[in-house]
């Protein structure tokens, strides 16, 4: 009799889990080899194929990012769930979910996203979340940056995953995915 229990409490739990949405949590930035990302709420670069590669990567996907990010981005970004995070219990805008925590932000996700849930920004975001990415893709632009906003250190992500030398007119870069040890 406790037998047939315990195997209808573990069916049942099984049940549970099998259902549950378990994303994986990412990472994705442009970084120079400083860590440098934005001055004034701006990026440091505009780089067309690096663009195109983050809107291949996290469309049809839940993103998350900062109100400041949120803000200088000026809408919500198309073919995704937009969640913006903020401290702010008064702050809406159309066509986004707002959390007021990282930790809000990702179980608000992990109830839309079924596959990987992208963190987009800005710094303090970005910090706040490292230890809760499983991967980052990051695209490191070749040179050293005048900044006000930096990637938070990155160490215990040293499993390369891919990696792809590019270029344009205007600089050099590697697109990278890293998973932690």
């Amino acid at each position: 009799m406790l037998k047939a229990f315990l195997c209808d409490i573990i069916g049942l739990l099984w049940k549970k889990i099998k259902t549950m949405n378990n994303p994986k949590i990412s990472i994705i930035c442009a970084i120079a080899e400083n860590r440098a990302i934005g001055k004034n709420n701006q990026l440091l670069w505009h780089i067309p194929e690096d663009f195109k590669h983050f809107k291949n990567i996290t469309s049809g996907h839940v993103i998350l990012m900062g109100k400041k990010t949120f803000e200088s981005i000026g809408k919500p970004l198309p073919n995704r769930a937009n969640i913006v995070i903020t401290r702010d219990t008064n702050f809406s805008a159309e066509g986004i979910i707002v959390a007021n925590s990282v930790e809000e932000a990702i179980n608000k996700a992990k109830e839309i996203e079924k596959e990987e849930v992208f963190i987009i920004g800005g710094g303090q975001i970005y910090q706040q979340a490292m230890n809760m990415a499983d991967k980052l893709y990051l695209t490191v632009v070749e040179g050293i940056f005048d900044a006000d906003t930096f990637f938070p250190d990155y160490s215990e992500f040293k499993n390369v995953v891919s990696e792809r030398k590019s270029s344009d007119e205007n600089f050099k870069y590697i697109f990278l995915e890293l998973i932690k040890e």
